[in-house]
């Protein structure tokens, strides 16, 4: 039920205010595995909501096509999943480097 209320609040976030820091809403490690992921190169700072939505639904299957209009919960849902199990892996590596 959690992961649901993210997710739609997620969207409804990303079209009334596409212009919001992504820091705010995600973890780096969560931000940068998404650009991971979607093999870019993730930037020094948190990229737009906007962007960083449309990256994750990328991954979960959408395709951000001219007629598309926006991600929806069927294409969030899987990427976001794809991002949070990276993102822990992410850390776990981290932690490892560090022992």
């Amino acid at each position: 039920m959690v992961v649901a209320w993210r997710i739609a609040r997620l969207m409804r976030l990303g079209h009334t205010c596409p212009d919001l820091d992504a820091a705010l809403l995600f973890s780096p490690q969560e931000w940068q595995a998404a650009y991971i992921l979607a093999k870019k190169w993730p930037p020094k700072q948190a990229p737009r909501l906007n962007t960083l939505i449309r990256l994750i639904a990328g991954l979960g299957g959408f395709l951000g096509r001219k007629c598309d209009g926006e991600p929806g919960m069927q294409t969030l849902w899987p990427g976001l999943q794809r991002v949070r199990d990276f993102a822990d892996c992410m850390l776990f590596a981290q932690r490892l480097d560090t022992t």
